[in-house]
């Protein structure tokens, strides 16, 4: 492994002078100045389209600035690429994962990080060192696996290993905890600041306050492309934060009326499921959701609520065998045989747990992807074509009403960031104002104005009578959301709950496969209960 530089006494680990980066008409950052101490954990926070992803991109090598410096222990250093940084003792940890799905978890591992041409001597020692690391850190993963047959959650968990293995001195982790559970993101911070006490300096880029606030020692605002405020984070609060963020006043709670459920929209009854390698993935679900009514399904990623929402959205994996019954305001809804297509015609929408998998076509524009799934709508014919300046107009409305950035219909939607990327999916699905909306990890990598947004119209959906079915990770979304709370684990219904009597240990127990009040409170929730086995095991 290459020796890390040294970190002078008294100089920042990272300092950043007037860093400005552009894309085409887009100013992404400009002139940002960022200081970060050595042995500290900063958090970056800001909206969507700030400029907090480039930036670190930027820093590991990925861009170019186009003006600026860069100082590692307070020498200046051109970093061409990631190779550049991570001899320079940088580690970079990307909300959407840089692995390679037909490669093994130790393949990925090793990646770029080989030790000479011949890979047996590499995968032998890195076997090992992944051992110990998944020991030391609880991060089990099985190393001979396929990335591809991996939940979301273990594919984090890989990332984080890259990152460990390469021994870096500035870790960089962007919304690391978007899969994972409050109780597996509480272990991870155990994980960091144990990092930080042995000297390593990280950067943490997130949308989470609480974490923010639970974990940094200071703490950095973007707004729009420039650097609004660096804080200590003990000094700040939560309001404070979200003010600078996004320029006004945000409400960090939901707030609706109590819920006047109605009729059921969707029955499930008995649906089971076993995937082509043969693994039961579901195990005899029953659901109702009603009309007027957020039925929450809370659970740690992986668990069967994935193969639950493709195949009420008509898309589940070629090959499973599925047995049960639907019924969709009462008449019958086949299991197998309607694809997405039909369901959207049928009444249901769906925004997909992975934007950019099932979400999006990365490659086309945003104005194509608003308009899939319902091109064949009638206010976008024209004749035997499609109108395409109906569907502009249409597209440009939405992004207009959802805040996207840039509000430019005509760019690639590989080219938005993360969170508007999500809003672009979210604007298309609700706002057809579907009588069932499937919506998995709505706010997955989203800023707090956006969450607000993405919140109110989902409970105006509901008070409208509308059905709502929420998948999330975040349990605090499924309590501040939710009228009902499913909790799935190892693909049946642990227990339902409703949230003004939960609690996030009953919960977490639930998710951990665990009944409430089996075991003492205390060890109701150990971080290893909560891993899942891995995909086919």
């Amino acid at each position: 492994m290459t020796a890390q530089p040294e970190v002078p006494d008294g100089a920042p680990a990272i300092e950043l002078r007037g860093i400005s980066k552009a894309f085409g008409p887009v100013q992404a950052n400009k002139g940002i100045d960022l200081r970060v101490s050595r042995g500290t954990i900063h958090g970056i926070i800001g909206e969507n389209g700030a400029g907090k992803s480039t930036l670190m991109s930027i820093l590991y090598g990925f861009y170019r600035p186009d003006s600026g410096e860069i100082l590692i222990g307070g020498n200046p250093i051109t970093i061409t690429d990631s190779q550049t940084a991570i001899r320079a003792g940088i580690g970079m940890v990307f909300q959407h994962f840089k692995l390679v799905q037909n490669f093994t978890v130790l393949e990925n591992v090793i990646l770029g990080a080989e030790d000479g041409r011949l890979l047996r001597p590499s995968l032998s020692r890195a076997r090992g060192e992944l051992k110990r690391l998944a020991s030391e850190y609880e991060l089990q993963v099985d190393p001979d696996a396929l990335v591809e047959d991996l939940s979301v959650g273990h594919q984090q968990r890989v990332e984080i290993l890259k990152a460990l293995y390469r021994q870096a001195d500035i870790l960089i982790l962007d919304e690391p905890t978007g899969v994972l559970t409050p109780a597996e993101a509480d272990h991870l911070f155990r994980i960091l600041r144990g990092l930080r006490d042995e000297g390593k300096t990280i950067i943490l880029i997130t949308h989470k306050l609480r974490e923010i606030m639970e974990i940094t020692d200071n703490v950095s605002v973007m707004r729009r492309g420039e650097m609004v405020a660096s804080v200590t984070t003990s000094e700040t609060s939560p309001t404070q934060l979200a003010e600078l963020m996004v320029g006004r006043k945000v409400l960090l709670r939901v707030e609706k009326a109590p819920a006047q459920p109605g009729a059921p929209v969707l029955e499930v009854r008995g649906l089971r499921m076993v995937d082509a390698a043969g693994v039961e993935r579901l195990r005899g679900i029953d659901l109702d959701i009603r009309a007027g009514e957020v039925l929450g399904i809370a659970g740690v990623a992986g668990n069967g609520q994935t193969q639950l929402l493709e195949i009420l959205g008509g898309y589940p994996e070629a090959g499973a065998k599925i047995e049960g019954a639907l019924r969709l305001k009462g008449q019958p809804l086949p299991l197998t045989g309607s694809d997405a297509g039909a369901r959207r015609k049928a009444g249901i929408g769906h925004v997909p747990e992975d934007r950019q998998v099932e979400g999006l076509i990365m490659d086309f524009s945003a104005w194509e992807n608003v308009a899939f799934g319902y091109h064949d709508a009638p206010e976008f014919q024209s004749g035997w074509l499609m109108d395409q300046s109906a569907i502009r107009a249409d597209a440009q409305a939405k992004i207009e009403h959802f805040d996207v950035r840039p509000p430019n219909p005509e760019l690639a939607a590989k080219n938005f960031s993360g969170g508007n990327q999500q809003k672009i999916v979210v604007a298309r699905e609700v706002e057809r104002n579907p009588d069932l909306l499937l919506i998995g990890q709505p706010t997955r990598g989203v800023d707090i104005g956006a969450i607000e947004f993405i919140h109110k119209r989902i409970i105006a959906l509901r008070d409208a009578g509308k059905a709502v079915l929420l998948v999330s990770v975040e349990l605090d979304e499924i309590m501040a959301l939710a009228d009902r709370i499913a909790v799935m684990f190892d693909g049946r219904i642990m227990g339902e709950r409703l949230p003004e009597e939960a609690t996030t240990a009953d919960l977490g127990c639930l998710m951990a496969g665990i009944e409430p009040g089996t075991i003492a409170p205390q060890d109701a929730i150990p971080p290893a209960a909560l891993h899942v086995p891995a995909e086919g095991a």
